[in-house]
């Protein structure tokens, strides 16, 4: 049944407010959990945190204190909601493994957003990303079993693959050519809207979550895989905020975040297999309707526009994790070797892609290189779940392929 967010009231705003007892959630068990529970989980901390950030920068460049006092109440609630899903995350989880799960996110998430996407130019940026993710999740299960001596198969459970992407060395690109042309907000659909800031917030959290937890470690190979992969994640955050339409005004940036929450829990609900964290995100759906409520009457008051205007008139159909691999195999065979020069994309190095290579590589090996070398030292090959049924023979030669466009 179609559900229209506008016509929907939720939980009155003085009643959101919860006390440590109701935010103190039970975590979802690491060995038992649908591994997708997780990756919702991760998922809508990020959003969550998104809108926190953005509040705060709103209200930086507010100068009417009435608004400046709504957003106030409504961060506060956000705060709250974050809280409470991030608190879903089990304490006994290591970082690694928890870093394996963000990059099955990452992977999947992207994937199904492409394979969603309406306009083709924005499938090619999320396309474009998803390779580079798919490789960071390689990279850390070499790590995880070389440090935890466990196999990356244990978190992602055979939904998502793992195996080499295009090769995380060759991310490092000039930072202008990490910049897209943004979509056109007059004329865009509005799921491409939505899409934009559910991954624009996903790697953003991604990002956080590495530059923070990456000195953590003592192994010192382990510090300089997540420096370098955390600096990705910075171009990755570049890629993905270019595509959101700078011309839009902060209330209608307020009213899509708002809406996106909506889109989101209302997917996430639908779909979730565990009880008690189904419950959390039909709470917190009914919270962000209210929300949403106020957001449309700020745009209303100070941008003059009735939030229909931009909006969907309905949710789109739910946003699904599920596994992407044919989908993932096909980008591979088809875009392994792109690089971007500008707002476009190339298939063959330029100056400034060459420059930037030279002068992050340094004299010696890539911290993700390295943690190739030392894992092929340990056990005598590299980290590679098999698929006998679909293998992809170039993949073979994916290292020789590399090594010589590199010289």
């Amino acid at each position: 049944m179609a559900f229209n967010p506008l016509e929907q009231r939720g939980i009155p705003l003085d009643r959101q407010l919860r006390n440590w007892r109701e935010l103190d959630v039970t975590p979802i068990d690491p060995d038992r959990c649908d591994p997708y529970t997780r990756c919702r989980v991760i998922t809508m901390n990020g959003i969550e945190v998104e809108a926190i950030l953005f509040s705060h920068n709103f209200a930086r460049h507010c100068t009417d204190k009435d608004v400046r006092d709504q957003l106030a109440q409504v961060r506060y609630i956000e705060a709250q909601q974050q809280k409470a899903v991030n608190w879903l995350l089990p304490g006994v989880a290591s970082v690694l493994e928890t870093t394996i799960a963000y990059e099955q996110v990452a992977v999947d998430l992207t994937a199904w957003v492409a394979r969603a996407e309406p306009d083709p130019r924005l499938t090619q940026a999320y396309q474009f990303g998803l390779l580079e993710d798919f490789d960071h999740l390689y990279r850390y299960a070499n790590l995880y079993e070389m440090i935890e001596h466990r196999k990356a198969e244990s978190i992602v459970d055979g939904l998502t693959e793992v195996m080499p992407g295009r090769p995380t060395p060759l991310h490092h690109r000039n930072p202008v050519d990490n910049l897209r042309e943004p979509y056109d907000a007059s004329r865009t659909d509005p799921l491409s809207k939505l899409h934009a800031l559910t991954i624009m917030a996903a790697e953003q959290q991604t990002m956080n979550f590495y530059m923070n937890v990456g000195p953590t470690y003592m192994e010192p190979i382990a510090r300089r895989l997540y420096q370098e992969i955390g600096l990705i994640e910075e171009e990755h955050v570049t890629h993905y905020e270019s595509l959101v339409d700078q011309g839009e005004s902060w209330w209608e940036q307020l009213v899509n975040h708002e809406y996106n929450e909506c889109y989101l829990y209302h997917s996430f609900m639908e779909q979730e297999s565990d009880p008690k964290v189904k419950q959390l995100w039909e709470l917190h759906l009914n919270m962000e309707l209210e929300h949403l409520h106020q957001a449309c009457e700020l745009m209303r008051r100070h941008d003059g526009r009735e939030p229909s205007e931009i909006l969907a008139p309905e949710l789109p159909n739910v946003l699904t994790f599920e596994p992407n691999k044919s989908y993932v195999r096909q980008v591979i065979a088809e875009q392994l070797d792109l690089t971007t020069l500008g707002t476009g994309y190339v298939r063959e190095a330029h100056e400034r892609f060459e420059q930037m290579q030279a002068a992050v590589s340094g004299d010696g090996l890539p911290p993700s290189d390295e943690v190739m070398t030392a894992h092929q030292r340990t056990f005598g090959r590299d980290y590679r779940v098999e698929d006998t049924e679909h293998p992809v023979p170039a993949l073979r030669q994916d290292w020789n392929h590399w090594e010589r466009r590199k010289r």
